[in-house]
């Protein structure tokens, strides 16, 4: 009998993107970039509906809770306070905003790759598009002592 553990499937996942996020000005754009990313994505779900940026929020969360519940929650918070923002903002400037940051923080995720000198995770795995914001949060539960 082999009592040995299997690493948890969030543990693989952080693991395998941080393998392209090691240098320390890398990981710095994207602690910046990633989440003004999902902030623009979820702007433009909004220029859609706000109800179509409600849906996606749930369905990232929804996968989000299969991989840890505390990861859940942080991504919760996140996602609420954006969306928060995103209400408050009138509406002709939910566009330009979303387009620019979304523009802005891409050019500065690619800038920080050129810097690692490695590809994006995406490139890979699509699904690194969803773990991005996990590792920018596993880093802030990281020095808070949270355990995920």
């Amino acid at each position: 009998m082999d009592s040995t553990v299997s690493p948890r499937r969030i543990d693989v996942l952080l693991a395998r993107y941080a393998e392209s996020h090691r240098h320390p000005m890398n990981e710095l754009i994207h602690c910046i970039c990633v989440p003004a990313i999902v902030f623009s994505l979820l702007g433009l779900c909004w220029i859609v509906s706000p109800a179509v940026a409600l849906l996606v929020a749930a369905a990232t969360l929804a996968w989000y809770l299969r991989l840890s519940p505390p990861f859940a929650v942080g991504m919760l918070a996140m996602l609420a306070a954006m969306l928060v923002l995103l209400a408050r903002l009138p509406l002709g400037a939910v566009l330009p905003v979303s387009a620019t940051v979304f523009v802005l923080a891409w050019i500065g995720q690619f800038i920080g790759h050129r810097i690692e000198g490695k590809k994006p995770s995406f490139f890979e795995d699509l699904r690194f598009l969803l773990v991005g914001p996990l590792f920018v949060l596993a880093f802030l539960y990281r020095r808070w002592n949270i355990a995920y």
